[in-house]
């Protein structure tokens, strides 16, 4: 009987998996396995919010392939090692799985195929996570697209090309040993999860659910919803995209049904367009891996950014600046692992342009507190804000946090709700910095401009 082994990695579904319905066609049985190998994505190793995300989605769908006959067979160790040894030990003469774009998960994807192919193990790889891969796509002079729209433009109709696979049937496994999931210690041991635990529920059935409600409650105004943190205008899909827990492919076919039948509107049109945000974010990542640690823009590398003074970083990740919408923002992920968009770049903007520390410092924070941590996300938001990366704004633009905050929370609902102590004042007080704040706006925005026109040339 062939045999194969489905490689897992932040694919972590059954429907609309290339590589393990490739796999089910070409083989009698099927060897679906986790690596747990942390290292060999250095420096950047899955966070603690990652980690907590990761052991529940892995818990899931370990039950959905048990239902289906096939247990997920997990261990730890070095990827290509533990593939082989796999292989010889059920007879598979082929290993799946679905890319990813990362520099050092590409750099270990390849070594991986070598390593199988030198002990005549073939390899077979698939696009999963994207609608359209980095290396496809050119602007006319053959060089990578540095501006989303006439990147967005390009991509076109291809966005459309792809039609979602059902999920198997049943699988015939073969026999091989696992280590337990608690085994892997992904788990906090101090259990600061608790309201992350209310909030979110990982998996493809919760991915699924997920999209039902958006596009249920949320996709018609979602154009203008949106940016409106103290309401649900969001699809905070964004950790299940990040996981594989549902595909791009997937949601595309969604709001083109709902399209279809007149549903969804310029929210859907919108809704599309983040998503295309999601593609450009890859985009770059592969065109430019260093971008991971250093600025798109080579004049920032002269950029004066300032050391913290003592307690000023802790102050601002922990939420305690006296700016009540960062600070909303900052107890918010530190909950429940998760920001809203519009906060995430007002708290941004108040690290990189008030206070002028490194963008890098705010990377590695939110890389390790966001359940939707994503490398290629994560670099093109904060040099987006910080002011040096792709498409980022022909001037140096510096959020208000207190304009910010009464445009997209005029009554207070999201600052009430993440920052108890303000409920007593009235709406209009609600905005202001607190007493003792850790900056001036007027003074830190002057210097920042200051600091801007020493590398604008």
């Amino acid at each position: 009987m062939k045999t194969a082994v489905v490689w897992f990695r932040r694919d972590l579904r059954l429907h609309h998996n290339p590589a393990l319905t490739a796999a089910a066609r070409a083989a009698d049985r099927v060897v679906p396995v986790f690596v747990w190998a942390p290292h060999e994505e250095a420096p950047w190793a899955p966070g603690a919010a990652s980690r907590w995300w990761l052991h529940h989605s892995l818990a899931a769908l370990g039950r959905s392939l048990d239902r289906l006959g096939a247990p997920l067979v997990i261990r730890a160790g070095e990827s290509a090692t533990v593939l082989s040894q796999l292989a010889r030990q059920t007879g598979a003469d082929t290993v799946y799985w679905n890319r990813l774009y990362e520099p050092a998960v590409r750099a270990r994807d390849r070594v991986v195929e070598d390593a199988l192919q030198r002990v005549g193990i073939g390899v077979e790889t698939f696009n999963a996570a994207l609608l359209v891969e980095p290396h496809t796509m050119a602007n006319a002079q053959g060089e990578p697209y540095r501006m989303f729209t006439p990147f967005w433009r390009a991509a076109g109709q291809r966005i459309w090309e792809q039609e979602p696979e059902a999920a198997p049937r049943k699988l015939l496994a073969a026999a091989a040993s696992s280590d337990g999931l608690d085994s892997l210690g992904l788990l906090p041991k101090i259990r600061w999860d608790r309201v992350m635990e209310a909030t979110w529920r990982p998996g493809e059935a919760g991915a699924l659910a997920t999209l039902d409600t958006f596009c249920d409650e949320a996709l018609s105004g979602y154009a203008r919803q949106r940016d409106f943190p103290g309401e649900r205008g969001t699809s905070r899909l964004s950790p299940h995209l990040h996981f594989g827990e549902i595909a791009p492919v997937q949601i595309v076919a969604r709001l083109a049904a709902l399209q279809a039948r007149g549903v969804g509107g310029a929210g859907a049109e919108t809704f599309l367009k983040e998503l295309g945000w999601r593609e450009f974010a890859h985009y770059l990542l592969w065109h430019f891996p260093h971008t991971a640690e250093a600025p798109l823009d080579a004049r920032f590398e002269k950029f004066p950014w300032r050391k913290p003074a003592p307690g000023e970083l802790r102050a601002w990740q922990r939420g305690r600046t006296g700016l009540p919408i960062v600070d909303a923002g900052l107890r918010e992920l530190w909950a429940t692992g998760w920001m809203h968009n519009r906060v995430r770049m007002v708290v941004a903007s108040l690290l990189t342009k008030n206070l002028l520390l490194p963008w890098q410092e705010g990377a590695r924070w939110y890389w390790d507190t966001l359940v939707d941590a994503d490398l290629a996300n994560n670099t093109l938001g904060w040099q987006w804000t910080a002011g040096c990366g792709a498409d980022a704004a022909p001037f140096f633009r510096i959020f208000n946090p207190v304009l910010q905050s009464k445009k997209f929370d005029p009554r207070g609902a999201y600052l009430r709700r993440w920052l108890p102590e303000l409920n007593d004042l009235p709406d209009e007080a609600l905005h202001q910095p607190r007493p003792g704040a850790i900056i001036d706006l007027a003074a830190s925005r002057a210097r920042a401009l200051e600091a801007f026109s020493k590398i604008k040339n």
